[in-house]
């Protein structure tokens, strides 16, 4: 990762998302390789890396029966912030997240999603130069998670550098520059934003049409499925646009009444690459399997 990027880590649960942050947070013991932050050898100069570190991780894991203000107060302190320093932080953060007129309570208190947002308060209290969030809006109503998407923009123009794992798929696409996606610890893709979603080549729409069908419609040249009585599944190349499947839909007097993609462009790439990459790994072992079937003949002969 360069300074100053915003990188999505993506991958199906148990993939390695959180092992790779532990990793690079000192929390999981590597088996090889090296972890270098901001020059920083974490195996080296380990207190200096984590220095320039704020994580957000899965697991709540606050003090529950602390008040949130003195949370983040106590948290700037870990890292040599002085207290009046701190004060000033903590009311900056809690307004940020919405929270600053909860600073009194205790965390346990909170709601879950009030919860996470606290946690996002205390990762950046110290002002690292790298944030960490492993799933950061998990269980954060739609509002509020627009207003951290916007938070999360502001401290990434000013130059922190955001990694960024995530199942709402929209938040990679709509922030991140750059992505990663693995897949039982593979690496399958590593490229900016903009390459990885132009690689995928066709997209579903869900066509809702205005009269009930028992049948999907045949739209020559087009691959349409039947949802239910009243809604079809139509796969679209890159190459074909939506003009010529709304032409061949108008030639057969149907009536769309609504359209919207089955899921988003990210979703749709990620489910592609895994099925490519375990194709791949079919073909891989049937090679092997010939090969060795091949080596005993000639033996045999």
């Amino acid at each position: 990762m360069q300074e100053g990027d915003f990188f999505a880590l993506l991958g199906p649960n148990g993939a390695g998302k959180t092992t790779v942050i532990g990793i690079v947070t000192s929390l999981v013991n590597k088996t090889s390789g090296t972890v270098s932050v901001f020059g920083h050898n974490m195996d080296e100069q380990c207190e200096a890396a984590k220095a320039c570190i704020g994580i957000v991780p899965q697991e709540v894991n606050l003090n529950m029966f602390e008040k949130n203000e003195n949370i983040l107060i106590n948290q700037a302190g870990y890292y040599g912030v002085p207290r009046s320093i701190a004060k000033k932080r903590a009311e900056k953060y809690l307004k940020a997240v919405h929270l600053w007129d909860r600073r009194d309570d205790i965390a346990r208190n909170l709601s879950g999603g009030m919860k996470r947002r606290l946690m996002i308060a205390r990762a950046l209290v110290h002002e690292p130069r790298l944030l960490i969030l492993d799933e950061p809006t998990a269980g954060v109503d739609i509002e509020i998670r627009r207003s951290m998407w916007e938070l999360m923009r502001e401290i990434n123009n000013i130059g922190m550098t955001i990694i960024l794992t995530t199942h709402y798929l929209e938040e990679a696409e709509s922030l991140c520059r750059n992505i990663a996606i693995i897949d039982e610890g593979k690496l399958i893709e590593n490229d900016a934003m903009a390459n990885v979603v132009s690689k995928l080549q066709r997209e579903v729409f869900v066509l809702t049409m205005r009269d009930f069908m028992q049948s999907p419609p045949v739209i020559e040249g087009y691959e349409v499925r039947l949802r239910n009585n009243y809604e079809i599944e139509v796969e679209v190349a890159k190459d074909q646009g939506l003009n010529g499947l709304f032409n061949a839909i108008s030639n057969q007097s149907l009536h769309v009444s609504s359209m919207r993609t089955r899921s988003n462009r990210l979703e749709e790439l990620f489910m592609r690459l895994v099925e490519n990459k375990n194709l791949n790994i079919k073909i891989s072992q049937q090679s092997k399997v010939t090969d060795s079937a091949g080596i005993a003949q000639e033996k045999s002969n």
